[in-house]
């Protein structure tokens, strides 16, 4: 199937920041059509292509003016920009930025543009934002990189935050705003330098927050956090700033090998779905952009030529889910990956429509993508399409993160009946990690079979590869919460992890009756 190029959407989003642009195409955002800015940029980077959609041609005129120059002003510590001026063009994301990135960066000037990764900041509640740092502010050992995440930060019911009673002692106004009164506990990940030094002082200003693992030592806690599991420590149901929290420490260099690489997808799961970045780091940014499209690969190998923007996303959304155990058991909702996109899209689409954008093979095939609401717009699910060549496939295969693409080629390996020399030979020639080689991550003879494959073959190997990357990190990492939390807070995590899962039980439950009862009065009339 070759599909046509990708829908270009003009989208006036109020959320964004005036003048970002971001993809290989560029987005314009907040100027009004008539914009002379919006239209000489718009016209330089389509130069009369017509968009093609299932609802018809929609054509761009070409113009010959200028490019617009557009400016942003220095990043915020979150990554939103400030108002534009009018001197200087912003330069896009390179096509192939991909290719070889330097995983070394130091800087956020060394990243491959200046407004690159910055898809991954949602826009929330300032109020609420600054409530959220004000957290961070009350720990003493140096934070480098962290985000907010789950229901207490996003909704994931049709009436936003919801729980029987209230959890916060002592919330800030803006908290107990966002929240509805009704609290949830709000979950954080702390991105750290060096391990042993960052509990140490921890353990000095809040050993309270630890289990009796801390009265071990700095040490001891690092070695339980750093050997065991995916290489986080959680501290549970710990009060700051009058706020219930969960914190999970990790090595820096641990979540950029988890996210440039799948060793476990225990962290880079939590970040392919959004999540507020109270603390941004260059390193952490550019491996989890390399994650972000991954993600969007991995489900593109696992969905049909034409889909929805809600089986992409929900795609997505489940692949660190596949192996969990706590999915096969009664410890969490059935219906959450579900609820995540459908009370998340837009954020969703900011997230992944700037990568979608810069990927040959995929594009966005609705007329709606037109209008001016449709990335704000929760309602709206767009149809999508890919190009199902098994060269251009192929390549897909060949840029998945290099740890799951082994276990991906091994199970090709015995299935394809390849010798243990030929396999060893092909792996040595993809390997990443040699500095000295620059070259292109095109899709060979292998890669190509193996995309070629039958589809539901192909779902069930890349299934199988997920499970045997997520499956024993996941396990681990819980058995080992029993011990870093302590038993009373583990039992109580079991407790409203069960009462989640007999809510979406009983969700489903409404559902089916609801369903049986519209049969019910189709049938009788």
């Amino acid at each position: 199937m070759t599909i046509g190029p990708p829908i270009i959407c003009s989208s006036i989003i109020p959320s964004l920041k005036q003048g970002l642009l971001l993809g290989r195409v560029g987005w314009l955002y907040k100027l009004p059509p008539e914009h002379p800015l919006r239209r000489r940029s718009f016209a330089s980077v389509t130069s009369g292509h017509d968009v093609r959609t299932k609802g018809g041609i929609h054509k761009i005129g070409s113009d010959s003016s200028p490019k617009a120059e557009i400016t942003n002003t220095p990043s915020q510590s979150d990554g939103t920009t400030s108002s534009p001026s009018s001197s200087t063009r912003q330069p896009s994301i390179p096509p192939d930025w991909d290719e070889n990135p330097n995983l070394s960066v130091s800087a956020f000037s060394q990243l491959p543009s200046s407004t690159f990764g910055h898809n991954q900041h949602m826009i929330i509640n300032s109020d609420f934002k600054e409530a959220l740092r004000q957290i961070l502010w009350q720990f003493r050992a140096p934070i480098r990189y962290a985000f907010a995440y789950g229901s207490g930060v996003f909704p994931q019911t049709a009436s936003g935050f919801k729980s029987a009673s209230t959890v916060h002692p002592h919330p800030s106004p803006a908290i107990s705003s966002m929240q509805g009164g009704q609290g949830k506990m709000i979950d954080f990940i702390f991105g750290v330098s060096y391990t042993q030094h960052w509990h140490s002082l921890n353990l000095q200003q809040h050993r309270e927050h630890y289990s009796a693992i801390g009265s071990l030592g700095s040490s001891f806690v690092s070695r339980v956090q750093d050997r065991y599991g995916a290489g986080v420590y959680f501290n549970p149901y710990v009060t700051v700033n009058g706020t219930l929290i969960k914190y999970g420490i990790v090595n820096l260099d641990t979540l950029c090998r988890d996210l440039s690489e799948w060793d476990t997808l225990y962290l880079a799961g939590r970040l392919q779905k959004p999540v507020k970045i109270l603390r941004d780091d260059p390193r952490v940014r550019l491996a989890n952009q390399l994650n972000l499209i991954s993600a969007v690969r991995t489900a593109l190998l696992l969905l049909p030529s034409e889909f929805t923007e809600q089986d992409l996303y929900g795609t997505i959304a489940g692949l660190s889910y596949l192996g969990d155990p706590r999915m096969s058991l009664p410890a969490e909702n059935p219906n959450k990956v579900a609820n995540i996109v459908k009370y998340q899209l837009p954020n969703f689409r900011r997230l992944y429509a700037p990568l979608i954008e810069n990927l040959p093979n995929v594009a966005f095939h609705d007329s709606r993508c037109i209008s001016s609401s449709w990335m704000d717009d929760p309602n709206t699910n767009a149809t999508m399409a890919q190009d199902m060549d098994p060269k251009k496939r192929g390549n897909m295969v060949r840029r998945l993160p290099r740890s799951f693409r082994a276990k991906l080629y091994f199970r090709y390996q015995s299935k394809f009946q390849i010798p243990q020399r030929d396999f060893d030979k092909m792996l040595e020639e993809s390997n990443d990690k040699d500095p000295t080689r620059v070259k292109r991550q095109q899709g060979g003879v292998f890669e190509q079979r193996v995309a070629g494959d039958r589809p539901e073959d192909l779902r069930k190997e890349v299934k199988r590869s997920i499970k045997s990357t997520v499956q024993w990190p996941s396990a681990t990492q819980s058995l080992k919460a029993i011990a870093t939390a302590g038993l009373a807070r583990s039992i109580r995590y079991v407790r409203e992890k069960m009462a989640k899962y007999r809510q979406g039980q009983q969700q489903k439950k409404t559902r089916t009756r609801h369903t049986d009862s519209g049969s019910n009065k189709n049938g009788e009339s």
